[in-house]
């Protein structure tokens, strides 16, 4: 009998350690997860966009003069089958998109970043160019040949073609991000950063007001 009461002190003693242990755990438990996630570091969104703007050259803008959209883009390049640029463009940024046997699209939803619009008409979209052709011609485009304008027009590669509410598109017109912003502040950090690659991939240098701009919309961008 002894011997069995002895055995039973036993296992409620080691019962009652392991429960201890549990609590102690489930306590420290999430203290040292913090802990862990403070000693992670943390992961910049903007540095690729700085690195970028870093290594572009600050100048003043060239002359206007000999400026035309023509020199750029006397119309929308073709693309795939009988869609065009901003036809694929629209295709690509619009939700439930149907299009005729033209490739026009008849039916849609459009979400315009730049405003937070949301449209059901392609007549109030517009395919905005991030970096406006008056302004790229201003940062060195004015000396590129007419293939390489006509590339940077209609390019659907880098962040240059977006579509947006024709009302931001034309209080945008082609002014550069130290005279216009987009109205929706959350969207600040995509623009800088889509500005940035934009010149950064065409070589077409900032001015010092430009450069100051865009640093500040990329202090919006998380950490």
């Amino acid at each position: 009998m002894a011997g069995t009461m002895i055995f039973l002190s036993r296992v409620l003693r080691v019962v009652m350690l392991t429960l201890l242990i549990i609590q102690i755990t489930v306590v420290t438990a999430p203290h040292s997860a913090v802990a862990d996630a403070r000693k992670r570091p943390q992961v910049d969104a903007a540095a690729p966009a700085r690195r970028m703007l870093a290594r572009l050259k600050v100048a003043r803008p060239l002359s206007i003069r000999g400026y035309s959209h023509r020199r750029f883009q006397p119309r929308w390049a073709h693309h795939r089958g009988r869609c065009d640029v901003r036809e694929t463009v629209l295709a690509r940024s619009g939700q439930g998109v149907r299009r005729n046997a033209a490739c026009h699209p008849v039916k849609g939803v459009w979400y315009s970043v730049y405003d937070g619009k949301s449209l059901r008409s392609a007549q109030q979209i517009d395919v905005d160019h991030v970096v406006p052709l008056a302004y790229a011609w201003r940062s060195g485009a004015r000396r590129w040949s007419q293939a390489r304008r006509r590339a940077f027009a209609n390019d659907l590669t880098r962040p240059e073609l977006v579509a947006v509410s024709h009302s931001a598109n034309i209080a945008k017109g082609g002014q550069g991000p130290q005279s216009w912003r987009p109205s929706r502040r959350g969207y600040w950090c995509r623009y800088a950063s889509s500005w940035i690659t934009v010149k950064y991939h065409y070589r077409l240098f900032v001015t010092r007001k430009e450069k100051a701009a865009l640093l500040n919309m990329l202090r919006t961008c998380r950490r």
